[in-house]
């Protein structure tokens, strides 16, 4: 116990819903899920305490199926700079999103899925026993 299974601190899966409320009653209410940050267009619920689903209603262009795999990190920046060094389809380097106070990264596996690295700046975020807090 206590070892670190993985170089990430958390990991969030975010969906695309056509009823933001509609699936809020769902996972908070139905699934009795605790809601962990809401960011207006997404509200995150939190699964354990380190896994958690987002539910959204905007993306400039649609994931495939809807799905985004999120891995939470303090060091985006090096974690885009090591995925581009090693010829990895990166779509977004690291970048700063001021609507949602996160820096993040876009990369795309080998099928194709969509895969976000990311940070939270939002102090309401529930930061993981490891997670560091870095400047934007």
């Amino acid at each position: 116990m206590g070892e670190r299974l993985s170089p990430f601190d958390q990991q969030v899966t975010f969906i695309y819903v056509a009823d933001l409320d509609r699936s809020a009653r769902f996972y908070g209410e139905l699934l009795e899920l605790p809601l962990a940050l809401d960011q207006g267009a997404c509200r995150i619920f939190a699964v354990t305490k380190t896994a958690y689903i987002g539910i959204c209603t905007c993306r400039d262009e649609p994931a495939p199926n809807g799905v985004i795999i999120t891995l939470v990190v303090p060091d985006v920046e090096g974690w885009s700079a090591r995925l581009m060094a090693a010829g990895a389809e990166v779509e977004t380097p690291a970048r700063y999103n001021e609507a949602f106070k996160i820096t993040q990264c876009f990369v795309r596996d080998p099928d194709g899925h969509l895969i976000e690295i990311q940070r939270f700046h939002d102090p309401a975020w529930p930061a993981s026993e490891t997670a560091l807090s870095q400047p934007i």
